[in-house]
């Protein structure tokens, strides 16, 4: 599986020089394979051609262009700094344009004097006309069609969204931006990560697993819906809170103790919308004080998870190994 790691991080690198130029046809030429259409949302959005002046909002969207190596097509990016970057990605991320400085798409004006003929976000949070951001409809309307990832379209798909997902956004990104080998290149291996995954840990009993952003009372946590119950799944773990049907989530000291986890996932990130937030040590301990009776505190057995993996992108899929070998080191032989 490290080596998959590797593999991926050595395609996205390549990749970067082998992005197709901007067309230089007149208006009236349509490139090979276009038009093309395709679903979003409950949109249908159609392309002439592909995009060439791209702006993309939090940071698994941005990682998702790059390991399809799209990264010249980037013409602006919200910022990053809250976790480490993926391998070869730190650098590709330093040459383009910052329009924000947190993980939110900037407000209303500025968004729309981007003038991006392509915006690729993982929520609806920016683009919220309450918060002063310009609207899908806004942007649809300025020539910047949206498009987001992992079906994350409102609250009730953010909770049914699958890691399935990554590989729709994947084959619909290779078709919007006419890479689609590329695009089905990227999902074998990533399939063939996760397959890998899976026969290393079938068989063996799930570990119980919290996943939590910390709390003192009640615990933020995430319970059996949504993208983070996924991964725990997929690594050969067990939710201890699957009964809770939400995603993120507020639970009880009381039920999180009772639980007894054996082992614990924390959500990493230094910023939240440019303020810091408490760090993974000041949120573990607060978590080992609420379930300090549990095989997972006695043990002091935790993984700090980035919350970029917790959000749709293809990251998400690379985290199902990282959490795997948490669980079931036996499993990962060096």
């Amino acid at each position: 599986m490290r080596r998959l790691l590797v593999l991926l991080a050595a395609l996205t690198l390549t990749a970067c020089g082998q992005a197709p130029p901007a067309q230089e046809a007149g208006p009236a030429t349509v490139p090979a394979g276009f038009p093309v259409t395709i679903q979003n949302c409950g949109r249908t959005l159609t392309f002439d051609r592909p995009p060439v002046k791209v702006v993309s909002g939090y940071h698994p969207s941005l990682e998702t262009l790059f390991a399809l190596g799209l990264s010249d097509r980037v013409a602006g990016r919200t910022n990053f700094s809250e976790s480490a970057f993926l391998p070869g990605h730190r650098e590709l991320y330093a040459r383009i344009p910052e329009i924000s400085p947190t993980i939110m798409l900037p407000q209303k004006e500025v968004m729309l004097a981007q003038g991006a003929d392509f915006v690729l976000d993982n929520a609806m949070a920016s683009f919220d006309a309450a918060g002063g951001y310009a609207t899908v409809a806004e942007l649809d309307a300025a020539g910047s069609p949206v498009y987001i990832l992992g079906g994350w379209c409102g609250p009730r798909e953010t909770l049914e969204s699958t890691l399935e997902e990554t590989f729709t956004d994947l084959h619909n990104l290779g078709r919007i931006f006419g890479v689609p080998d590329r695009a089905a290149k990227l999902a074998a291996g990533l399939r063939a990560g996760l397959d890998d995954v899976r026969r290393r840990v079938g068989g063996r009993p799930p570990v119980k697993v919290l996943a939590t952003d910390g709390g003192r009372g009640p615990v933020n946590a995430y319970g059996g819906a949504g993208l983070t119950h996924q991964l725990i799944t997929a690594a050969g773990g067990r939710n201890v809170l699957e009964g809770v049907k939400g995603d993120y989530t507020e639970v009880s000291v009381e039920q999180v103790s009772a639980a007894q986890p054996e082992a614990v996932l924390v959500s990493e990130y230094a910023t939240l919308r440019g303020e810091t937030t408490p760090t993974v040590r000041a949120k573990t301990a607060d978590t080992f004080a609420v379930i300090r009776n549990s095989p997972a505190a006695k043990a002091r057995r935790v993984l700090a998870l980035p919350v970029a993996a917790q959000h749709p992108g293809y990251r998400n899929l690379l985290a199902v190994a990282d959490i795997a070998r948490f669980l079931h080191p036996g499993a990962f032989p060096s």
